[in-house]
């Protein structure tokens, strides 16, 4: 049966991102223009244009979802929206948006990063800490994400250790909210260990600027090393070990000796435990906890010889459990997700240009943009615990939501269908009865826009 709708075109006023009222609100509060007003050895004609309108135009573009130079140029045909709403002069051209950052380059990005701390100070809702038996701690989940960009010609691409081509940038991650406090773009062949120390330090920095709470850093086995064991009061860590040479049976003989058995299927056996003294009978500067497994029997079939998995890690904490210890690192693998939400939500896994200084810039407003959509996700659910009746559907959750996706931020809120009317000298946007967020949408603007909300 043919369909009962008909297609015309019609003269309303209507736009697909009205919550860039929201992100525009949010970055229009911090002080980008001045911060981002003189950049040494960056010299242009279009002073009517600065520095901090050519990143709100990219930051606005990446909140969309597309994040490519092009894309300004969809805009442009009608930009009064997007200009008011970013606080513009005027829409810059795909081509101006390109040579304007190809010009900055490095030079913004420590005032961008500070920008991105300070919106996380001023407006996150909370840093949520984990509970553990030796107290809580806010996690500082660090670590390195392949962007594949294979089939390019783009300065720095190169192997990556996921045997791909492409960047090797590093993420810090701090909260169970996941606010991205630091990353760094990095080429592909860069180990992922060059220059983390230095990363770690900085990071550190940036996360004693958000919260005074004791916290608990994590990271993989390609940074174990001990240049990267905080010496700082309030910091503790848990890292991965790699075993290097070590021998899988002298483990398993450890384990056996000193580890606890825990039950485990006919054919499998496993033990964990701490352990101050290594299997060559040295003393360590840390605990080793570890993790062994021998398998005799795999898929249902006996094996010849056993199968002996091993996992150890640093522990600074002394006093937590070895199976505390264990939950917490693979915990740590929350921030796949994160990593997920930039590249796959926010489309930035295949970076728009070809000059490497031009990508880590576009990367570092990426960081600025990720923490305003974290921003107004944490506080759609905050509101929607404040006031259930924001909710459109009730969702019988099997256990409470402590984030929200960006992707879900980015369809739900970000873009959103609205009429804009032009009446008695001011201008109004209407969602519209359809829209079943519209309610939550008009609570976090009037939240939002308070300044010094938290």
């Amino acid at each position: 049966m043919a369909s009962q709708i008909k297609v015309k075109n019609g003269n309303e006023n209507l736009t697909n991102m009205s919550g860039l009222m929201l992100v525009g609100g949010l970055v229009n509060e911090l002080n980008l223009d001045k911060d981002l007003e003189q950049l040494p050895g960056v010299h242009f004609d279009q002073k009517e244009l600065s520095h901090a309108h050519i990143v709100k135009s990219m930051m606005a573009l990446i909140a969309i979802g597309k994040p490519y130079y092009d894309a300004i140029e969809l805009i442009r045909p009608y930009p009064q929206f997007f200009i008011d709403t970013m606080a513009l002069p005027y829409c810059p051209s795909s081509a101006t948006l390109r040579q304007r950052l190809d010009l900055i380059g490095h030079s913004a990005e420590k005032q961008i990063k500070d920008a991105a701390i300070e919106l996380v100070k001023t407006k996150a809702p909370a840093l949520t800490p984990i509970e553990t038996s030796v107290g809580n701690f806010v996690p500082l989940d660090i670590d390195v994400s392949p962007f594949d960009n294979s089939k390019t010609q783009k300065e720095g691409v190169s192997r990556t250790y996921k045997g791909c081509d492409g960047y090797a940038p590093i993420f810090a991650y701090l909260g169970t909210e996941g606010y991205l406090v630091n990353l760094e773009q990095r080429q592909g062949s860069q180990h992922c260990q060059k220059d983390t120390p230095e990363f770690i330090d900085q990071t550190i920095g940036f996360c004693r600027s958000l919260t005074e709470q004791p916290i608990l850093m994590r990271l993989d086995s390609g940074n174990d090393s001990k240049d990267n064991f905080p010496t700082e009061d309030g910091i503790d860590f848990i890292i991965k070990r790699n075993l290097r040479r070590e021998s899988k049976h002298d483990w398993l003989e450890l384990a056996q000796k000193e580890g606890k058995e825990n039950l485990c299927r006919d054919g499998k056996r496993n033990w964990t435990g701490t352990t101050s003294v290594g299997i060559d009978g040295k003393q360590l500067p840390y605990p080793i906890t570890f993790e062994v497994t021998e398998r005799t029997i795999k898929k249902g079939q006996q094996l010849a010889f056993p199968d002996i998995e091993v996992d150890t890690y640093w522990c600074s904490l002394k006093s937590m459990p070895s199976n505390e210890v264990i939950f917490w690192y693979h915990d740590h693998g929350t921030s796949e997700q994160f990593h997920s939400e930039l590249k796959s939500d926010m489309d930035l896994e295949r970076l728009p240009s070809g000059k490497f200084a031009t990508n880590s810039l576009i990367l570092t407003i990426a960081m600025l943009t990720y923490n305003c959509l974290k921003v107004i996700g944490q506080h759609s659910l905050k509101a929607i615990e404040d006031h259930p009746e924001l909710e459109p559907v009730v969702i019988q959750r099997q256990k409470p939501v402590k984030r929200r996706r960006i992707r879900t931020v980015m369809q739900d809120l970000i873009c959103a269908a609205g009429r804009i009317t032009d009446t008695a000298r001011s201008r109004f946007i209407s969602l519209g009865r359809c829209n079943p967020m519209s309610l939550l949408w008009q609570y976090l603007h009037t939240r939002l826009m308070q300044p010094g909300t938290a």
